[in-house]
């Protein structure tokens, strides 16, 4: 394989985010999701960069991550979708505005229904065309 060969991915990884969200929120629960995304494949992960001078840094995602906007109809909705595909998703509840750390977050998602999520952000990495499909309707994030 030739090292300037377009590197094509089979999946896609997209994050759908609030419209209402302060830039803080949308970076915040971005950074957040993207992490469940990440641990949920090892593989996912790069190797580690290294500068011109040797200096290394910690490895990065290996594929690009589109992000997405929408209201609170377009996240039920794909959140909806995703789930009837069987596709794993990463959620973020307005709830976790107001938690400090993992255990009150997870505790924030689990007292609530399901269908009852007030969802700020979902990310998931499947399949293109599962993605697309899911997905289909909302806007790129400004």
């Amino acid at each position: 394989m030739d090292d300037l060969e377009p590197i094509r991915f089979d999946t896609k990884i997209a994050v759908l985010l609030h419209e209402d969200l302060e830039p803080w929120q949308a970076l915040n629960v971005t950074a957040f999701l993207i992490s469940g995304i990440a641990s949920a494949d090892p593989e996912l992960i790069g190797e580690p960069y290294e500068d011109a001078d040797g200096q290394t840094y910690l490895p990065l995602i290996r594929q690009p991550v589109v992000v997405l906007s929408g209201d609170s109809e377009r996240l039920t909705t794909t959140h909806g979708k995703l789930l009837a595909r069987g596709m794993a998703i990463a959620v973020y509840t307005r709830d976790m505005f107001a938690t400090g750390n993992d255990r009150d977050n997870r505790a924030a998602v689990r007292k609530v229904a399901t269908a009852d999520l007030d969802l700020v952000g979902i990310a998931v990495r499947g399949a293109r065309n599962a993605v697309d499909k899911s997905f289909k309707g909302a806007a790129l994030h400004r």
